[in-house]
């Protein structure tokens, strides 16, 4: 058990751990940086969570992450809106754009089809797609899902659910291994799965 002369620091100590990836020595090693910098550092990272956590807004369109109605992404007439790229949460979205092999838009679902875990297509923006590609305009869905049996699953429901619009439906070539999450993959691999993507209806067995 941990014994502090400050209330104050085994609070920050505590709220620190908190974080993902940040056990108590992390926790406490960081709250004592923080003690010995200037204290407007100190101000500076908590006001810019606080503003972060408070003024954050999800795009209208997609789902990411924006600091206004419509994201850097799908405001940018350089986009080609054509194109949407579905993928799991924001940090694919990270991923994806760090290859620099990807010019189109997405749609961020907030999670995969997972019963184990309680998580069903309406707890998803899956509905949102749909109504997105029924609009027009859109040639190509790419499916870019975690290569897993959720993802699969996850895969073929939108598949079902699209498969019935004027819409080319893809997937990212299998250049990532079975399991892994694209957040994990390297750039180079990542770049050429989506470059390399296939139909989607070629996968499915006859």
């Amino acid at each position: 058990m941990n014994s502090y002369s400050s209330k104050l620091v085994e609070n920050a100590v505590n709220e620190l751990s908190r974080l993902p990836g940040i056990g108590k020595k992390t926790a406490l090693r960081l709250a004592l940086h923080l003690l010995k910098k200037e204290e407007p550092f100190a101000e500076a990272l908590g006001n810019a969570i606080i503003r972060m956590r408070k003024e954050i807004m999800f795009c209208r369109e997609c789902f990411n992450i924006s600091d206004a109605e419509l994201c850097e992404i799908c405001s940018n007439p350089k986009r080609n809106k054509e194109i949407i790229c579905v993928v799991e949460d924001i940090r694919d979205v990270m991923a994806i754009e760090n290859t620099g092999q990807y010019n189109g838009v997405y749609h961020i679902l907030g999670g995969i089809i997972s019963p184990m875990d309680g998580i069903g297509p309406n707890d998803l923006n899956i509905a949102a797609l749909v109504t997105r590609v029924g609009k027009g305009g859109v040639h190509e869905v790419i499916m870019a899902l975690p290569t897993t049996i959720e993802g699969d699953t996850t895969n073929f429901y939108l598949y079902k659910q699209l498969k019935n619009q004027e819409v080319e439906i893809t997937t990212i070539a299998r250049g990532i291994a079975i399991g892994d999450e694209l957040e994990y993959a390297d750039e180079v691999t990542l770049g050429r799965s989506i470059l390399n993507r296939t139909k989607y209806e070629d996968g499915l067995e006859n």
